[in-house]
């Protein structure tokens, strides 16, 4: 494990200290929640652009659009999502 310094402005350590104290967390633990956050938001992120890079490079057929409809009608068309009079 290492060990780092950071300077803050003071407003900004304020509420860093507000928080932490509020949450009983060590500054320790804040920093590293508040980064691993951080790393796993810019993760989920490249994800989605990856995912969406990939259906502009490879966008789905016709055929493969219409064979989902028809998958998603005889899947769930004999259990209608509206609420029913016994629930």
């Amino acid at each position: 494990m290492a060990k780092i310094a950071i300077s803050l402005p003071d407003e900004m350590l304020e509420a860093v200290e507000k928080e932490r104290l509020a949450k009983g967390e060590s500054r320790s633990q804040f920093f590293r929640r508040a980064a691993e956050a951080q790393l796993r938001r810019e993760k989920d992120r490249e994800d989605i652009e990856q995912y969406i890079r990939g259906y502009q490079l490879h966008p789905e057929t016709k055929e493969e659009v219409a064979l989902a409809e028809h998958l998603a009608i005889y899947t769930f068309g004999e259990n209608p999502w509206e609420d029913g009079p016994d629930e």
